[in-house]
Parts: C-alpha cells; sequence; structure tokens
C-alpha cells in the first residue's frame, strides 16, 4: 500500500502502542510515517525493531519515519579510498568504544558550519543516553594527544547497527572511526548497518540505497541474530 492519503499516523500516548505498518508511509515527505508520542526507551526499541526512526527539530512534535529507498551499508562492502588508507596505516588517532557516549552526542548535536539548526534536540539526547544506559546505544570515539576528535553513535539490536550521527573536529576523524566500526562488526557477525538516508559521505564509504521492501528482510533476518547488549570494546582495545 502507497502512504496514506490523509496524512501520517498520530501516535497513542502508551509508549508500548503499535505503530503503522512501514508501507503506510508517505512518499512526500519520503517516509513520514507517524507523530507524536515519546522517546522512551521501549518506544525507541519498538521502532527500530519495525524499521523506524525519530527526526524532527526543535519546536516540532516527535515526528517518526522509514523511507523509501533505505541508504544501507552490508559490512562486507565497505570501501575505503586510497587516502583513507593512508590515514589509517598513520594511525593518528586512538579508537575506543562507549567510553565517552554523552560527548560523542553531544559533539554530533553542535551546529554544522552549513547549518545553525540540529534535529538532535535535547530530548534525543536524554533518551539516547538512557538507551547506552541500557547497553542499546553506542558510540566509537577518535582521540588525539588525548582530545576526543571525532566519533558517532547509534543503536544496536540482534545483528544489525543503526547509525545515527557522527562527527569530526580533525580532518577524517569520523571516517576512521566509521571503518573501524564497520570492521568490528563484520567480525562479530553483524549483517546490516542501517544509513536510513542517502549522503554522499556515507555513498563513497560503500553505502547503497536499497528497496525498503529488501530493507525490512534483512532487517527482521538480522533482528533474529543474538547481537551483542551491553558495554562495547574494540578486540585490540587497550
Amino acid at each position: 500500500m502507497a502512504g496514506d492519503p490523509q496524512g501520517p499516523f498520530w501516535l497513542h500516548p502508551d509508549p508500548d502502542s503499535p505503530f503503522p505498518p512501514v508501507e503506510h508511509a508517505l512518499r512526500d515527505p519520503d517516509g513520514l510515517l507517524a507523530i507524536g508520542g515519546d522517546l522512551t526507551p521501549q518506544r525507541l526499541l519498538r521502532a527500530y525493531r519495525a524499521g523506524i526512526f525519530p527526526w524532527y527539530s526543535e519546536g516540532q512534535p516527535i515526528l517518526w519515519w522509514s523511507p523509501d529507498p533505505r541508504m544501507v551499508l552490508l559490512p562486507g562492502a565497505l570501501h575505503v579510498s586510497r587516502s583513507l588508507c593512508k590515514t589509517l596505516r598513520r594511525q593518528r588517532f586512538r579508537l575506543s568504544m562507549d567510553q565517552a557516549f554523552e560527548e560523542v552526542i553531544t559533539a554530533c548535536a553542535a551546529p554544522r558550519r552549513d547549518d545553525a539548526g540540529t534535529w538532535i534536540t535535547d530530548e534525543m539526547r536524554i533518551a539516547y543516553c538512557r538507551l547506552h544506559q541500557r547497553g542499546h546505544a553506542h558510540s566509537v570515539e577518535a582521540w588525539q594527544a588525548g582530545e576526543l576528535v571525532g566519533g558517532l553513535y547509534g543503536v544496536a539490536l540482534g545483528g544489525v547497527f543503526f547509525g545515527e550521527s557522527m562527527f569530526s573536529r580533525v580532518s577524517d576523524a569520523s571516517k576512521v572511526a566509521f571503518v573501524h566500526l564497520v570492521r568490528q562488526l563484520e567480525r562479530w557477525g553483524f549483517g546490516l548497518v542501517d544509513c536510513q538516508v542517502h549522503t554522499g559521505h556515507l555513498a563513497r564509504l560503500g553505502a547503497r540505497p536499497i528497496p525498503r521492501t529488501e530493507f525490512m528482510q534483512r532487517l527482521r533476518a538480522g533482528l533474529a541474530l543474538p547481537g551483542r547488549p551491553g558495554h562495547w570494546t574494540f578486540d585490540d582495545e587497550t
């Protein structure tokens, strides 16, 4: 079924109430499925398991999305350019996992040079910090001379990592963090990295758009895997 011509679905206040099927998402704006609700851990986890994520700006109600197509990266398809390979060999950064989640999401929320606003509201930051405390949200940090200079965060369920945002204060810091994450996820048997929507940055790293029907199939297969809840560290992290 195409998107509902009556508009997106208004969520019931009960955090255990179900989302509508993703097939009901609008085509314009692409993927808008539902409005309202809250960002409790149970609602967020229910959304990710259903192929849905929140994305809204300050002053808006919570908006829930499931775009078609969906941007994904299969870990084995990671593309590392020649110049990035050189950066990786130089080992300019120390990489870690889950050592500075709150600092990473705060840095991701900071305004970018070309945009004075942010979609990572205070409400979002608090919600994902709660998921992190429960072992479902994770960060990757890139350090240089003891300073946090880049990183990313996302949510993991089963064998799926749902990427949310990344930041860099030094050239290539977030790319290096992403490459280390994807290689670690592949070693752990993860089958899918959800990148949500197309960006040139992710496409150059090997991400590609797939139909939402294929995404949902891959999502269901990934959620059937045992996963790795709890605190994360790289296999070679010291």
